[in-house]
């Protein structure tokens, strides 16, 4: 029944959404919402939500009297009441999940509160761009097929009046009946902790199921389909998931993990970009033809974005002062904003760390050019993570190898500033060519480094095999789910990867 109702359902096929002249409208509802919703919380008391929501300049208030906050003053100030038991915080009730964060930056795991009210506007999203897919052409059967969620493990740490886990794992746990019955792994499979072992099992598995198709993060699928194909003895996915159509894909810029997908596939997959944070279903691609995201602008989720410019943030990526930030009808394309959300999980004017770039207003339309503290400009070349993907992506091509790790350090040596590039490849390739063209790349993509090049700035690299970055996510217990690789190494995080590599085996992928 399941099977045709979604057949049925998918057959159904609607024309592309258009973005909607109210869009401006549905977040300043969204907003009211929110604070209607958790005026009788403590900082909605504190704020005067009551009042403050009734205000004919309800944005301009609300912005000047909320401050930002980051995840250690939210937690300092509020979070923390949450975690050690107290009801109606920040949200209405009791908080029954709490997300552990990547941490990528370096940071101890972060606590993101995951209501319930959360999970159903994760579901809302999540199915949104389940049936989004049906505009690239995918027979309705497509539907039918079992859905491959490599997510993190979904037994979570039991805290008593709460469970703690990874987002991906709260959410395959409390996924809607009818896609639990075309999910995969198994849950017995999806609740082994260990990463290792649950590869394992998927692997013995995966013939039986007929996938059509796969989602998460593009590190840990990668590695997943090779085991499978190791497994069965094949020499692509398709001789095993015949009917594999989609790849749905986030947590990092994909484009360094396209040629190993390309590579591991028997035919041209689909591949969907998704924006899900700890802190909410930002935003995905609804519409063929283009990379870029429509933002959830309906779903219990409301944006500020803040110019990311010198004058508003530091060379660490430090917010100064109390910025004024834009809503979603004053913003404009080509521009790099940060990412300011309040949520139906109880974050208000959260910064989440990531930036992000209009590149249609009408449609809404974004892609993340990286992390406020992800950025890499020691003597003024302004490198993005989206710069540093784009040439490694560009790099790939021009030798026809896979690039899918990668990492960049800076330091200081004299009068002089030096770019420490860390890469794993699929083959052994000429490093200082490699190098070249990465930096050729970069002077075509970014004019600042361009100049720096010529001036202060000197480049190196550094091989290192695959497997090590794994290895090192592993020791450091981001295996599996949303974690990833940082593009940018600094501080304390370069001290500790530059420790783990001296005691690892230098086999060189490179000649």
């Amino acid at each position: 029944m399941i099977k045709s109702l979604l057949s049925r359902t998918s057959a159904l096929k609607p024309p592309l959404e258009k973005f909607l002249p109210n869009a401006a409208t549905y977040q300043l509802d969204t907003l009211r919402r929110l604070m209607y919703v958790a005026e009788k919380t403590a900082i909605g008391k504190y704020f005067d939500f009551r009042n403050l929501r009734n205000s004919h300049r309800l944005i301009a208030d609300f912005q000047a009297t909320v401050p930002y906050y980051d995840y250690d003053t939210i937690y300092n100030a509020w979070w923390h009441r949450s975690l050690d038991g107290e009801d109606n915080v920040t949200w209405p009730g009791h908080v029954p999940f709490y997300a552990l964060s990547s941490g990528t930056t370096g940071s101890p795991s972060k606590y993101i509160p995951v209501t319930k009210q959360m999970i159903r506007s994760i579901q809302k999203a999540g199915v949104k761009c389940l049936f989004s897919v049906m505009r690239h052409g995918v027979a309705p059967d497509f539907y039918t097929r079992k859905m491959m969620l490599l997510g993190g493990t979904t037994s979570l740490q039991d805290m008593g009046s709460y469970q703690v886990g990874d987002l991906s794992g709260i959410n395959i746990g409390k996924t809607p009946f009818w896609i639990k019955l075309t999910a995969k792994p198994d849950p017995y499979i999806a609740s082994i902790t260990d990463w290792d072992e649950r590869l394992e099992q998927i692997a013995r598995h995966a013939a039986e199921w007929d996938v059509g198709s796969i989602s998460g993060s593009p590190a840990w699928n990668r590695l997943m389909l090779q085991r499978i194909m190791e497994y069965n003895k094949v020499s692509n996915i398709h001789e095993v998931w015949p009917n594999l159509r989609v790849f749905a894909h986030g947590g990092v810029s994909f484009e360094p993990y396209r040629h190993s997908f390309d590579a591991l596939s028997g035919r041209p997959l689909i591949y969907i970009d998704t924006y899900l944070a700890s802190e909410g279903f930002v935003a995905f691609q609804n519409r063929p033809g283009t990379k870029s995201m429509a933002m959830a602008l309906n779903n219990g989720l409301f944006f500020e974005f803040i110019p990311f410019t010198e004058q508003n943030f530091d060379s660490d990526g430090h917010l100064l002062g109390q910025p004024h930030a834009l809503h979603i009808g004053e913003v404009h394309t080509g521009v790099d904003y940060a990412l300011v959300m309040s949520t139906c999980a109880g974050a208000w004017r959260y910064l989440i760390g990531d930036t992000i770039r209009f590149t249609d207003v009408e449609r809404a339309e974004i892609v993340i050019t990286g992390r406020t503290k992800h950025f890499m400009s020691v003597c003024g070349e302004h490198l993005s993570v989206g710069n540093m993907s784009d040439a490694i992506r560009m790099a790939q091509e021009e030798f026809d190898a896979e690039i899918p790790e990668f990492g960049l350090a800076a330091r200081s040596e004299g009068q002089k500033f030096v770019h420490t590039w860390y890469v794993g490849c699929s083959k052994p390739l000429d490093s200082a060519a490699l190098l070249a063209s990465i930096d050729k790349h970069l002077c075509q993509l970014n004019d600042d480094y361009k100049t720096e090049r010529t001036a202060v700035l000197d480049i190196e690299i550094i091989p290192v095999p695959l497997a090590v970055f794994y290895r090192w996510l592993e020791k450091i217990g981001k295996i599996g789910g949303q974690h990833k690789f940082p593009r940018v190494l600094k501080g304390k995080q370069l001290a500790e990867w530059q420790d783990f590599l001296k005691n690892q085996s230098r086999t060189n992928l490179f000649t």
